[in-house]
This record gives C-alpha cells, sequence and structure tokens, in this order.
C-alpha cells in the first residue's frame, strides 16, 4: 500500500504522478481509500463486478447491503439515475455534497448489479471532494465508496483509521487529514410517491424538507434486504457496550460527553471525551467516530454517552449512536 500524503488546500494534485497511478489502480480494479467531506471512502469502479466484490470483501460487508456510487457532476448522475422534480431540487440545493439520493436506475447505466445488491435502483452521490470527483472524471466511471472500515465497525475520519482497518486490501490511501462532516450522507429515497429519509447524515432533515417543501417519511432499520447503507441495526460498533443517555458512570466507563454536563461517578471514567463543550452540533457530529474510536480504546468495560439533542444534525449522531448500541448478532 502506497499513502499519498495530500494537503487539504492542494488542488493541483491532478499534476502530481501519484494521480495517475491511482487512476491506473482504480481502473485495474484496485482498492483506493479516498477522504471525502464526511468520511473516508473505500473506492473502486462501480462498473467492475469483480472490483465491487473486492469491497464487500475486505469489509467483511453482505453483498446484499448496497453500495453508494460517487459521480464528478449533476450530469454525470442523470447517466445513472433517473431525475424526478424533487430529485433536481435537491441536486441543484445541495450537490455536491453529503447527500445521497436513491433514484430509479437507468437501464443504459454500466454500474455492476454488485454495486447495487441487484435493486432496480441506485444510490447515487456528488460529494464535495475534489479528489474524488477528479478520480471519477479521469477513470470515466463512477466509484463506488462505502466507509473505508471494517462492516458494522466504526467508520474512518483519517487516514490512521482506515489503515488500522484495511491496510492490506489497499492499492492506495489518499492521506487528507481529517474529514469535515465527521457523518456519512444523508440518503433519501425517490422511490415512490413520498420522499423517505432512509440514513440521517451530514444534511439535516429539517434542511431537505424545506427545498422540498415536504415532510419526510422516516424509514425503519433492515437487516434482511436495506435500500441503502446504514439500515442494518447494528452498525458503526466499538468492541464494547454503548450505554445511551446516561446520567452517572459506571467505573471502568469511558464517558462521551456533550456541552457541560456534569455527571455522577464521572471521576471514576476511563476517559471523558467531549464531542462539544460549546454543545455545538456540527463539531459534534464531526468528532462523534473519532470519539468513540478513543472511548474503545480507552476502556474494557464500556462506553456512556449522555443525551445529545435530537435537533439538526443531532438526529444523525443519535442514529449513530443507536446503532452502535444495538445488540449485536
Amino acid at each position: 500500500m502506497e499513502r499519498w500524503r495530500l494537503a487539504p488546500s492542494n488542488l493541483d494534485f491532478e499534476k502530481d504522478e501519484r494521480f495517475a497511478r491511482v487512476c491506473e489502480a482504480l481502473k485495474a480494479g484496485q482498492l483506493v481509500a479516498v477522504p471525502t467531506e464526511t468520511v473516508y471512502g473505500l473506492a473502486a469502479d462501480a462498473t467492475n463486478g469483480l472490483a465491487c466484490a473486492g469491497i464487500y470483501e475486505a469489509k467483511g460487508r453482505p453483498q446484499f447491503n448496497p453500495l453508494i456510487s460517487h459521480v464528478e457532476s449533476v450530469e454525470a448522475a442523470r447517466l445513472h439515475g433517473v431525475f424526478n422534480e424533487d430529485a433536481e431540487k435537491l441536486a441543484a440545493a445541495f450537490w455536491p455534497g453529503p447527500l445521497t439520493l436513491v433514484l430509479p436506475r437507468r437501464e443504459t447505466s454500466n454500474v455492476s448489479t454488485l454495486a447495487t445488491a441487484g435493486l432496480d435502483s441506485i444510490a447515487i452521490r456528488v460529494p464535495n471532494a475534489p479528489i474524488m470527483q477528479a478520480l471519477a472524471r479521469a477513470t470515466g466511471c463512477p466509484l463506488a465508496a462505502p466507509s473505508a472500515n471494517l462492516s458494522g465497525r466504526i467508520s474512518g475520519t483519517t487516514a490512521d483509521d482506515v489503515i488500522n482497518d484495511l491496510e492490506a486490501h489497499l492499492a492506495f490511501i489518499i492521506d487528507a487529514g481529517a474529514t469535515t462532516v465527521g457523518v456519512e450522507s444523508t440518503i433519501i429515497s425517490l422511490i415512490g410517491e413520498q420522499p423517505t429519509l432512509l440514513r440521517p447524515g451530514g444534511i439535516a432533515r429539517e434542511d431537505v424538507e424545506k427545498v422540498l417543501g415536504k415532510k419526510l417519511v422516516r424509514a425503519g432499520t433492515d437487516d434482511s434486504a436495506p435500500a441503502a447503507p446504514g439500515m442494518l441495526t447494528s452498525h458503526y460498533a466499538p468492541r464494547g457496550y454503548v450505554r445511551l443517555n446516561a446520567s452517572e458512570v459506571h467505573e471502568g466507563e469511558a464517558l462521551i460527553n456533550f456541552g457541560s454536563a456534569q455527571l455522577a461517578g464521572q471521576d471514576k471514567a476511563a476517559a471523558v471525551i467531549n464531542l462539544s463543550t460549546e454543545g455545538s452540533l456540527t463539531e459534534a457530529a464531526s468528532r462523534l467516530f473519532i470519539a468513540l474510536r478513543e472511548a474503545d480504546k480507552a476502556t474494557t468495560v464500556g462506553i456512556a454517552v449522555v443525551p445529545v439533542p435530537e435537533e439538526g444534525l443531532g438526529e444523525a449522531i443519535n442514529d449513530r449512536l443507536s446503532r452502535a448500541a444495538a445488540p449485536r448478532t
């Protein structure tokens, strides 16, 4: 594996000879870890079934769980998904950015059925990540890129997180430092008459509803045939248990705090990690997976988490925490 350290402010990366080699690796069906604004993605050519199979194998991910295809522009997205009026509104408002649309798949799309898990729909996104956009444009193919971590475990927001989980499977990792949003994209399904929130994420439900002028239906979990990533009951899990809405800390637990909360027994905590001392949900979202990983390293007992407000990005934060705390099979 080759590690390419890339300054986030460097927009001349296409002139670097390593860019051409990364493109060659992707076109050859190899896996590359690529930073986006949300989390690091495990990228492969979405039109190459063997490459997509490599993603599932590397992550230990069930093949009924579809992959998101990342493209460089709305125009490229229209080649693979059928856009209705709602899709056009959301694309205009939030792309490039942390929004994934689940749309009817065009019959002419060359995205592998392995990437779509055999569904008649496709999950597609234009990320606010110049390097991912440039790779999709230069290779001429959508890039399937789920979070670069072992399936069901904590998503990676730094290159070191990814290396710890997946180094043996990577041809390259592009290291641009910590990601900024910190939780995965919001996923909206536009299959059928009613727009449906499949996964809360980096764009708040309220902002999506304002653009659409209508309320979103919230989908439940689906452990047998999920329509999109992030819908399995147990996900984002550390090694030990996660205890939500904690009002006290048990001896040996690590504490994930928010704001200025002071809990009984806090002095017994193996570690205290604050998502945001200022009570900012934006900062809390960006630090969530970092905090879970730090807490998981600090304790052999479990993790206690204080309540986090549900509004705005709090919905995505609480979604990740509830899946981290779910019973594991």
